[in-house]
């Protein structure tokens, strides 16, 4: 509870609560993409002119939009925003689902079964 002296529109203002209720209110509660992976090493790219469609975006999601002009991976997102991955998980999301960036998710593990590879990683490691 606040203080008596405290206005109560601030009792939840300042460094204590802004790591807690800043991600909640930036997905509006939501936490799993509607649509998507996203990995953490899931690449994302801006499409479109530089700063096309952002004016009515969070400051966040623009960040996001300006610092994907070159593909970046969702663990580069974050830690450039400094947000959590799951946030930035939510906010890519929303980019997607309006057609501001573009994704690449990494190759199913179907897809990464090549023998030569494994065998060379082998080898390296018995070199050791």
């Amino acid at each position: 509870m606040p203080a008596s002296d405290e206005h109560p529109d601030t009792q939840w203002v300042g460094e204590a609560a802004g790591a807690i209720v800043r991600p909640y209110v930036l997905t509006r509660g939501r936490t799993e993409p509607t649509r998507g992976r996203f990995d953490l090493i899931t690449l994302a790219v801006a499409v479109g002119p530089a700063h096309a469609g952002t004016g009515g975006l969070d400051p966040e999601c623009q960040a996001i939009v300006r610092f994907c002009r070159r593909p970046q991976s969702v663990a580069e997102i974050a830690a450039h925003i400094n947000l959590p991955a799951g946030t930035v998980r939510v906010l890519l999301s929303d980019l997607l689902d309006q057609g501001l960036i573009a994704t690449q998710e990494p190759h199913s593990e179907t897809d990464m079964h090549d023998e030569k590879l494994y065998k060379a990683v082998l080898d390296g490691l018995r070199a050791l």
